[in-house]
Parts: C-alpha cells; sequence; structure tokens
C-alpha cells in the first residue's frame, strides 16, 4: 500500500458515517414529510371525486325527468313543471 492508501480506507469510513448521518437527518424526514403531503393530496383528490359523482347523480336524476316531460305524449308541460316545483327536493 502506498502513502495515500493508509489514509483511504478511514476517509472511506468517515464519507460512509457521514452519508448514513445525513441520510437520517435530513433525508428520511423529508421524505416522511413528503409522503403525509401525498397522502393530505389523494384524500383531498378523494373527496373531490365524491362531491363530484354526488352532483352527477343528481343532474342525471334532472335530466331524466326532464327527458320523461319532453318525451311524453300529451302532457301539457307547464302543468307538470307546476307539480315537479311542489315536490320535495330529492336530496
Amino acid at each position: 500500500m502506498g502513502p495515500g492508501g493508509v489514509f483511504l480506507i478511514p476517509l472511506l469510513a468517515i464519507s460512509v458515517g457521514l452519508v448514513a448521518v445525513i441520510g437520517g437527518v435530513i433525508v428520511k424526514p423529508w421524505l416522511a414529510h413528503r409522503e403525509k403531503q401525498m397522502e393530505l393530496e389523494a384524500k383531498m383528490i378523494a373527496e373531490k371525486a365524491a362531491q363530484y359523482a354526488s352532483q352527477t347523480s343528481s343532474l342525471e336524476q334532472r335530466v331524466r325527468v326532464l327527458e320523461r316531460i319532453v318525451t311524453d305524449r300529451g302532457i301539457d308541460v307547464a302543468d307538470e313543471i307546476e307539480k315537479l316545483r311542489d315536490q320535495p327536493p330529492l336530496n
């Protein structure tokens, strides 16, 4: 081993130790924080999806009623609209 080889092994050991410490002190908490952020974003997206699904269902019901009004023959549209206004909301 040459004169530089004597210092190479301790230098590598110190470097590996520093990388481990930096990983434990900086990288690990940052990754945990990032994971928590992603979980919160996923929950928010799921809530929005549920709201959109509910709104879509409500709109589909309204469209069905309108289709029934338009396609039924012999129905006076104004009377049907008035009947629907008197009904309580489906929600």
